[in-house]
């Protein structure tokens, strides 16, 4: 079993003194474990099906009608008592002219004095996909009930469906980004602040004119010769976003370079990379974790705001954004606005506080108590 060090110790007593920070760790790790599984949780596929004896899972694996006794070759529409008679009575031709009542017919095991293995079929707690478009009896978009618990968007589709994807989605592209842009942001500021001279005048002068180009205009010009979609943003976003922790780790670089303990590595032959990334880079830490939370949110909220505006993923996508989009188009649906903004402000909320209490257990002025 693997003993944490003195120092990793106290950091996560730091950390779990935060109780606002640890039991927001906790709400944040439910939820999007929960997320992780939508497909389980939120589909228009039933998780596990018993037909003719034989356990299937068409969430997991493509079938066709065909595999059910049917008669065509496309994917099983579950919800068609067509469908649902052949699964039942284990593949009836009768299905075909009268499902509803060979249903009835089958539900003591046995059709006109036939018994049979009777199937059945286990749906998820929430029985629509996000792009599930419901038939419903009024004009969308409907209002919450106990078929949609968040009722629907402006077409038909199940609003607490999209938002399980959506969660998913947001932290799934947020976690991408912010790896991706940490990464390159830190070699970037640890090289110009441990070198100096001409490589950090030259990186400077790189930034200056990088952060001066319009990066949304660069977006709506990509999104008019591609099709966006979850990578193509996610390279867009790190391009125009790697510089945000440039100037804090430079700043602390430059600062530990000629410590003493930096010039006896030096002089005992350590090399210039085993330097930066454990002896200097370990000081822009605290600056480092203090602008997380701001990039993070950042993310998020860009994401938002180009689906928001349409230059995002396509409308097909589960986003938050385009839910916030529908809710400014339908104000005389107010569970749409109300369900894009408590979305986005419990799961801001929370990634804030998470990070607060990180940057306390970073900070060496802090101690458990």
């Amino acid at each position: 079993m693997t003993t944490l060090s003195p120092l990793a110790q106290r950091r996560w007593n730091n950390f779990r003194s935060n109780r606002r920070a640890f039991w927001s760790l906790h709400i944040f790790l439910v939820l999007f474990g929960i997320s992780l599984f939508a497909e389980f949780l939120a589909n228009d596929k039933p998780i596990l099906v018993k037909y003719q004896g034989r356990y299937m899972s068409p969430v997991l694996q493509f079938y066709s009608e065909q595999d059910f006794g049917g008669e065509f070759r496309t994917e099983a529409v579950y919800k068609d008592l067509e469908v649902q008679c052949l699964i039942i009575t284990g593949g009836e031709e009768d299905c075909l002219y009268d499902p509803q009542l060979l249903i009835d017919d089958a539900s003591d095991g046995s059709i006109d004095g036939r018994a049979f293995d009777r199937g059945w079929m286990i749906w998820p707690l929430v029985p629509y996909a996000y792009d599930t478009v419901s038939d419903l009896a009024m004009q969308a978009p409907s209002r919450p009930d106990w078929l949609h618990v968040l009722g629907t968007d402006d077409t038909a589709r199940d609003v607490l469906a999209r938002v399980i994807y959506g969660f998913r989605l947001s932290i799934a592209f947020t976690i991408v980004v912010t790896l991706t842009t940490t990464i390159i942001g830190i070699s970037a500021g640890v090289v110009q602040g441990y070198f100096g001279g001409l490589i950090d005048l030259f990186f400077q002068r790189l930034i200056e004119l990088w952060g001066a180009t319009p990066s949304l205009y660069i977006i709506i010009i990509v999104s008019a010769i591609w099709q966006m979609n979850f990578w193509l943003l996610v390279v867009l976003m790190t391009i125009f976003g790697w510089t945000a922790l440039v100037g804090v780790v430079r700043a602390e670089c430059l600062r530990a370079r000629n410590f003493e303990y930096v010039r006896a590595a030096r002089a005992l032959g350590v090399t210039n990379r085993t330097i930066m990334f454990r002896h200097v880079l370990p000081n822009a830490m605290v600056a480092t974790i203090t602008l997380l939370p701001f990039i993070i949110t950042g993310i998020i909220g860009s994401l938002a705001a180009l689906d928001f505006l349409g230059f995002g993923l396509p409308s097909t996508a589960p986003s938050l954004g385009e839910l916030t989009q529908q809710a400014k188009r339908n104000l005389q649906a107010p569970w749409l606005g109300f369900t894009a903004f408590f979305t986005f402000a419990i799961m801001l909320s929370l990634l804030v506080f998470i990070f607060e209490g990180v940057r306390d257990a970073f900070d060496p002025r802090k101690t458990f108590t």
